[in-house]
Formats: C-alpha cells, sequence, structure tokens
C-alpha cells in the first residue's frame, strides 16, 4: 500500500518537475495559450458527464438538465447550483 502511495507521490513530483522545465517560449504561442484556456472546461465537462452518467440514467441527470434550463434562462450561478441541487434531492426523495 504505501509503495503505491510513494510511487504516486513520485510521479506527481515527475510530472511537476517536467512541466516547470518546459522553455517559457513553448508555452507563449497562440495554439498553447488558446488550449490552455479551453482545457479545465473540458476536463469538467468530462467529470460531469462521468459522474451524471456513469452509473445509468437517474435523479443526477434530471438536475443537470434543471441546471441547463436554469442557464438558458440566464439565471445566476447560485441559482442555478441550487436548482440543479433542489431537482435532484427532490428526486431521490420521490424515488
Amino acid at each position: 500500500m504505501w509503495g503505491a502511495i510513494l510511487l504516486g507521490a513520485a510521479g506527481c513530483y515527475v510530472l511537476k518537475l517536467a512541466g516547470l522545465s518546459v522553455p517559457q517560449r513553448l508555452l507563449d504561442g497562440v495554439k498553447v495559450q488558446r488550449v490552455a484556456n479551453l482545457l479545465p472546461v473540458a476536463l469538467l465537462a468530462a467529470l460531469i458527464a462521468t459522474q451524471t452518467f456513469g452509473e445509468g440514467i437517474d435523479a443526477r441527470a434530471a438536475g443537470l438538465a434543471a441546471a441547463a434550463l436554469a442557464l438558458l434562462a440566464r439565471a445566476p450561478f447560485l441559482l442555478v447550483v441550487a436548482t440543479a441541487a433542489a431537482t435532484t434531492a427532490l428526486l431521490r426523495l420521490v424515488t
């Protein structure tokens, strides 16, 4: 168990070191900047999709749909989150 933890820690350190050793001229490119701006959004969307639909469709999918509708209505972010949470909680309570 500890071996796996140490191996994971070493892997994280090597990955961080590799990122720090990239020359600045490569990071200043327009394509790199565009990818760096869009990558967190894509990763978050993939995480949401995996967590929502990974175990089949349930109340989480309805919460995501309610959040999408609230976003289309241009609701504030906190209201979007509250709508999604309330929808999911109510459906879990009913089913």
